[in-house]
């Protein structure tokens, strides 16, 4: 018994140091876990002398913290949980029974000592429901603007160990729901930056931690490798969803300048991962967003802004096609091509056109629909090669293109149906798909077909 009540002690100890060290420094920003043999290293990265007895005596380190990160140790981690559920569960039952309902005053002690008990569970068990709801109930009944700023900070805390956790995501989103809150330009920026935590750059915790283990590694392979190690890889590809569906709902909230700002910004992470179409779904929205705002301004004719959408889209069309001739045969990027095509086909080329007086002086502007047909069945031609090799990369790369085509022949305007028409005949669409996917001659057959058969009697009626 002696033994137990002297664990539960040491535990409670655990938990008191690790609310303190929340307390005292409120800008902590990533927290990781760490196994207690590399507290020496992190001691060694953050330029601190360590000795033999540090080295030895690892077990006795159980945090760590410095310029806003906080490691724990991975050996504590079960005695500390268990402090600190029952010191939350026992502090909420307490709060619930003194009174504290809707429409009552509250003991602000009692309050208090949930959000503290509540942050440390949070820190250890990411999707503790309980905890979550018992601060947003707080929250939402103080609605105060820094209670609410540290509540997204908690969740941006938590997504750094956890960048897929439901409920930070779900806490989150319940609180933006404030109408007044969210149309503040701090809260906004605030909820970008946890979503570019979610789904940025490797966190600098760990970056910290692989740079010394990196070092380490490269003077022992020093004699063995001249190469030493490749440390390229400090990028990961979260591949979130629900980080980049956040950032969706905020392009809403932002300003002009961030929607830019933004859609500059996504465009390295989106060169670098090409298969998430969540990135490209981002960009999509940003750039709407960016077309809205042409919408609204064009009743004012203001011919810059006429012109900055222009280079808008035509930066991202010839960027994704340095894309796609980069990264064969990525469906994501053609799916992205499709977007943006249709809106220079239907929006774009037609809007400029019916004020192009206005860019007269601008020689570089070429808003000619047949001029970006012939463009792209250029791309086309130059993606449908498939060299004598065992790579499908490029059977798909033909496949994307010669279907990017016909779903192309559907958006353009009818007059320009009939050369298109003409074109695609001397290209033989139909042997070019089978060559590459022979498995699906019949689909390709039915597909050419009828689209052939729906562009003839359009060709008809405009020729009569």
């Amino acid at each position: 018994m002696s033994e137990n009540a002297h664990s539960d002690a040491k535990a409670l100890d655990l938990l008191n140091e690790l609310e303190n060290i929340l307390e005292s420094d409120p800008l902590i920003d990533e927290v990781g876990f760490v196994h207690p043999s590399q507290f020496a290293t992190l001691k060694e990265v953050a330029g601190c002398a360590v000795s033999s007895q540090d080295v030895s005596d690892h077990e006795s380190t159980n945090f760590w913290i410095r310029d806003h990160k906080l490691g724990i140790s991975t050996q504590v981690l079960l005695p500390l949980y268990k402090a600190a559920k029952h010191a939350f569960m026992a502090a909420l039952r307490e709060y619930k029974t003194s009174g504290n309902l809707p429409g009552k005053s509250g003991d602000d002690t009692l309050e208090s000592e949930v959000m503290t008990h509540s942050k440390a569970l949070l820190m250890l068990s990411c999707d503790f429901g309980t905890a979550w709801n018992s601060r947003k109930f707080i929250v939402l009944k103080k609605e105060l603007m820094p209670i609410f700023m540290n509540e997204l900070l908690l969740s941006a805390l938590v997504l750094s160990y956890a960048p897929k956790s439901e409920r930070a995501w779900s806490h989150s989103f319940d609180l933006k729901a404030t109408t007044s809150v969210t149309k503040c330009m701090k809260v906004v920026t605030c909820l970008v930056y946890i979503s570019h935590k979610a789904v940025g750059y490797q966190h600098n915790f760990w970056k910290m931690f692989n740079s010394a283990m990196d070092n380490r590694e490269r003077i022992r392979a020093s004699g063995k490798n001249s190469r030493g190690l490749n440390s390229g890889d400090e990028m990961r590809s979260k591949m979130n969803y629900r980080a980049w569906n956040h950032r969706c709902w905020l392009v809403s909230y932002m300003t002009r300048e961030q929607v830019l700002h933004q859609l500059e910004k996504s465009r390295n992470w989106a060169s670098l991962h090409v298969a998430d179409s969540s990135c490209f779904h981002y960009r999509r929205r940003l750039m709407l967003r960016i077309y809205e705002d042409f919408y609204h301004t064009q009743a004012d004719h203001s011919s810059g802004y006429n012109f900055k959408i222009y280079n808008i889209w035509k930066e991202e069309l010839d960027w994704n096609e340095a894309l796609i001739g980069r990264y064969v045969g990525r469906e994501a990027l053609w799916l992205h091509r499709r977007f943006l095509s249709s809106y220079w086909i239907r929006h774009i080329a037609t809007d400029l056109h019916s004020v192009s007086c206005q860019f007269e002086h601008e020689s570089s502007i070429d808003i000619d629909v047949g001029s970006f047909i012939d463009h792209e069945l250029h791309l086309l031609d130059s993606c449908s090669t498939i060299p004598d090799d065992d790579f499908e990369d490029f059977q798909a790369q033909a496949i994307h293109s010669a279907t990017y085509i016909l779903w192309l022949t559907k958006q353009i305007p009818k007059s320009h149906r009939i050369d298109l028409q003409e074109k695609l005949r001397a290209r033989d669409l139909k042997r070019l798909l089978n060559m590459a996917c022979p498995e699906r001659s019949s689909l390709w057959n039915c597909l050419v077909d009828l689209n052939a058969s729906k562009i003839q009697p359009s060709c008809e009626r405009i020729k009569s």
